[in-house]
């Protein structure tokens, strides 16, 4: 049977697949993807003005500590105590409250949470990739679509991060799946490429009617 080729939003191509290599798996990323991520949003939820939630915004999830955060490189009370640093001591129980609770004030991305319940009743395997925090396992049933993942993989409790090819692999290899046979899902160009990088399919996500075309152009049924 002839291969075909679906292209992508970053203007690269996938390679070719056929039914041989049918994908099976697709896997998704959390911020952006399932759910909405702004900290600007957030801190609005724990402040009573615009400075003091950019305030907090700055000191908190735009500050490059965060990212140390979802690598697993430190803890949240090594977090909050850099933002406090930050911030005037009329903050520091907003500070407290936004990172234990933020996610309490997340809305879901439209669209998308249903796709994976469809695919999941399809028989496809559909799992999670994310960069995060350990609070993931605080909120993570809260999320619409996490009671139809086979698995899930986070970045601070492996120690590793997207777009690091082994962070695909270790979840391959964690659930015994073919990364030919996968796609992965991501609204971040250079995780996209990491996903390229261990050998899965991908796509850059922009919405989930974008995202279902692609899947049924790749021969998805559902």
């Amino acid at each position: 049977m002839a291969g075909s080729s679906v292209g992508n939003a970053t203007g690269e191509k996938d390679a070719p697949f056929s039914a041989e290599a049918a994908i099976q798996n697709v896997i998704f990323d959390m911020g952006g993807v399932l759910m909405r991520f702004s900290g600007i949003e957030f801190t609005r939820e724990f402040t009573s003005c615009e400075d003091d939630a950019r305030a907090l915004d700055a000191a908190l999830f735009s500050h490059p500590s965060w990212a140390l955060l979802d690598a697993g490189a430190i803890d949240e009370d090594t977090m909050e105590r850099v933002s406090r640093e930050l911030l005037p001591e009329r903050l520091h129980g907003a500070l407290h409250e936004c990172l234990h609770g933020w996610w309490r004030h997340r809305t879901v991305v439209p669209g998308t949470n249903e796709l994976v319940a469809r695919l999941h009743g399809a028989g496809y395997g559909c799992y999670l990739l994310s960069n995060a925090g350990t609070s993931f396992m605080a909120f993570k049933d809260s999320i619409p679509a996490f009671s139809h993942m086979d698995g899930w993989l986070v970045s601070s409790f492996v120690r590793l991060m997207k777009p690091d090819p082994r962070i695909y692999h270790m979840l391959a290899g964690e659930y015994g799946l073919d990364p030919a046979r996968c796609l992965f899902v991501d609204d971040n160009a250079d995780n996209v490429r990491g996903a390229r990088a261990a050998g899965m399919h991908a796509h850059l996500f922009t919405d989930a009617g974008a995202l279902e075309r692609d899947l049924l152009a790749r021969g998805l049924t559902f």
